[in-house]
């Protein structure tokens, strides 16, 4: 069957960084699963846009966000810790994916309930790889919830 029949799965990224954002669309443009990825650079723009508030009003729920820790304002645990105790949000899967190899970070983000962590790697190639290999799980292995 072709992946462009398919209903699209819709992702979040919620990333500061434009140089990881351009990586970002660039590994999961030629995805096996056909995706939509919406893209926001803070901590306010994602809840405005999981809560379908203001420019974001027409937005779809997202089928899975991935998550950067350090962003201005309001930083990644808040928005994890946020969408994990709203009642309308927390069945979306949310993945970690930061600079940050703390023991500390990956224990505070398992604790708020994230539901995978991974270590944006240095190098492009790699950076790349971790991209597929969260496409490939999340996308094609795992079954995801329906939209509401």
């Amino acid at each position: 069957m072709d992946r462009h029949t398919l209903n699209p799965i819709e992702v979040l990224l919620v990333e500061d960084n434009p140089g990881d954002v351009r990586l970002m669309q660039e590994a999961l443009k030629d995805s096996k699963v056909h995706n939509n990825l919406h893209v926001v650079y803070d901590g306010e723009e994602a809840m405005s846009f999981l809560r379908r508030e203001g420019k974001y009003s027409g937005s779809p729920e997202p089928n899975l966000i991935m998550l950067d820790l350090n962003l201005p304002g309001k930083d990644g645990r808040e928005v994890l810790d946020e969408i994990k105790n709203d009642t309308a949000l927390k069945h979306i899967p949310v993945v970690i994916v930061t600079t940050s190899a703390a023991e500390e970070d990956i224990l505070k983000s398992y604790s708020l309930h994230a539901n995978c962590y991974v270590t944006k790697p240095v190098n492009l190639e790699q950076f790349i790889k971790v991209v597929h290999a969260i496409e490939d799980f999340w996308f094609s292995i795992v079954k995801l919830p329906k939209k509401t």
